[in-house]
């Protein structure tokens, strides 16, 4: 695959069993996060789904880098998304045997922008959690603000450190009113939506934003019908 390393993903099967709600969480393949601690104990299934080059593969539309000399990004996110619901959770479902009745979506920094566009394009994914995500992102949320979706029944999560705001490239220190922007218009479209600050900066923190995150969502899909069609294209 062009995006995701299958052999490489995992799944660890919810106490729900083969029809739990599936998260799947963006993974790092060079320094993974701690995703085997967070699934521990949920409802839910979670997959890790390691995606290398995330500059790239994780980005909603090209952009010029940070700084003056950066690498550009390259803005195939909508490509890893295809890659990710038509072919990697059907791969996971036949070698687990899992056959989740629901899809959710959670990322950290780039993949916390991943996670929140693939969430806004495709309504299989019923709820995302973004993790110190990268909203700060060019044309993010003029974006939104041209392709309302119906987000009824739907959940959005977001986490920043309250330190965020205040450090790195000038771009990104309007991480929070972006993120607090996008806010506003899932709950205009009719999600859910809740909003968590925490202490530290980006680099900081990591596992507790995650174990947070997913415990939001495994408590949103936990309330969910059970019968609420939410399966991805075979």
């Amino acid at each position: 695959m062009d995006c995701i390393d299958l052999e490489t993903c995992e799944v660890f099967q919810g106490a729900e069993g083969p029809t739990a709600p599936l998260i799947c969480v963006i993974d790092l393949p060079e320094h993974p996060f701690g995703i085997a601690e967070a699934a521990q104990g949920r409802r839910a299934s979670v997959a890790r789904i390691p995606i290398a080059a995330w500059g790239d593969n994780l980005t909603p539309w090209p952009e010029p880098g940070l700084r003056d000399g950066d690498a550009p990004f390259g803005g195939h996110g909508d490509r890893t998304l295809r890659e990710l619901l038509d072919s990697v959770v059907p791969a996971l479902e036949r070698c687990h045997g899992i056959r989740p009745r629901a899809l959710a979506i959670c990322g950290y920094s780039l993949g916390g922008l991943f996670a929140f566009h693939a969430f806004c394009r495709d309504a299989h994914l019923i709820a995302c959690a973004s993790l110190s995500g990268s909203l700060w992102y060019e044309g993010l949320v003029e974006d939104l603000e041209r392709h309302p979706f119906d987000g009824a029944g739907r959940y959005a999560y977001f986490s920043l450190g309250k330190k965020e705001p205040r450090s790195g490239a000038p771009i990104m220190r309007r991480v929070q009113a972006r993120m607090e922007r996008c806010a506003e218009l899932c709950r205009a479209y009719g999600c859910d939506v809740d909003i968590a600050m925490g202490p530290g900066n980006h680099m900081q923190h990591h596992q507790e934003r995650l174990e947070a995150g997913i415990s939001a969502l495994d408590s949103f899909l936990g309330r969910q019908d059970d019968g609420h069609d939410t399966m991805c294209p075979d």
